[in-house]
């Protein structure tokens, strides 16, 4: 999965966006039950927990990998965030505060559709939502400059170490849509009634700003991608292969820390055979 993982500056526009594997589905089958099985040790371990961010373009799928990628998690193992508009509550804190306290607990997962990276996304390109939080200093849209979101991404690069050194394995990946095959979904939303839930106008007004937003997503490859956390630009146009390839980065990393199952105490192992008689002449 190597050729997937950011390691020195990138050009978004030279990234691809289209990879076909050959029987992706059935290849996906396989390996979700293999990282089912590992989360399954790793709560026993109780060490380690995971946290995927899961970042892309509007229709670039991030629903529906998750559903597909997971399906044979146990339901109590995996816990899915969805970060939408900031609530007042939320506003009330600091622009991380959402996030921190959706940590998973050791043993368990947790995805980000949409993450922190949000806070260096969005709110770049449509810096009033900036205003909206209320920083001291920080009343007006003219008032906020570049540096803002370069601090940010230092925060937010300080974060992860931050719960990488206290067991939370980071994965974070870039679903890499290309604008043609957004438009594609988006004609799909609008053509399947059963679809048309998924439409807002929304969608077509922030397309316009397709160029701001890669441009953005260039500088967060760049100044984000760390040794411990780093960015998986993974081609999203045909979606068996992306989920198929996220899988198998998913698995390729968590392979890395050899999770083992807890031993017994030796006082309980030694009167094992004790513990079965008890039971079996009760």
């Amino acid at each position: 999965m190597k050729k997937y993982k950011i390691q020195h500056r990138v050009n978004i526009k030279e990234l691809d966006t289209r990879e076909e594997i050959k029987n992706a589905a059935k290849k996906l089958i396989k390996i979700r039950k293999k990282i089912s099985k590992l989360q399954e040790v790793m709560y026993a371990q109780g060490k380690y927990s995971v946290l995927l961010c899961l970042q892309g373009m509007d229709t670039s799928g991030k629903d529906s990998l998750i559903r597909e990628v997971f399906k044979e998690f146990n339901a109590s193992g995996i816990h899915v965030h969805s970060f939408k508009s900031p609530s007042k509550k939320e506003l009330k804190h600091d622009y991380m505060w959402r996030h921190y306290v959706k940590l998973p607990q050791r043993g368990k997962f947790s995805v980000f559709n949409r993450t922190h990276y949000e806070n260096v996304l969005i709110t770049r390109v449509r810096p009033e939502y900036i205003v909206g939080e209320k920083i001291p200093g920080l009343d007006d849209v003219s008032k906020v400059d570049d540096s803002l979101y370069f601090d940010r991404m230092k925060s937010m690069v300080n974060f992860e170490n931050h719960i990488d050194a206290n067991g939370t394995i980071v994965i974070k990946i870039f679903l890499h849509l290309s604008k043609d095959e957004q438009k594609k979904r988006l004609l799909r939303r609008l053509d399947i009634k059963d679809k048309n839930w998924k439409f807002e106008p929304g969608d077509l007004k922030e397309r316009k700003r397709w160029d701001d937003y890669q441009a953005c997503y260039e500088d967060i490859l760049n100044h984000t991608s760390s040794e411990k956390a780093p960015w998986y630009v993974v081609p999203s146009d045909d979606k068996p292969s992306s989920r198929l390839i996220v899988a198998q980065i998913i698995l390729e990393i968590l392979k890395k820390y050899h999770f083992e199952y807890p031993q017994l105490p030796q006082k309980y192992k030694d009167e094992i055979e004790n513990y079965k008689n008890e039971l079996l002449h009760e």
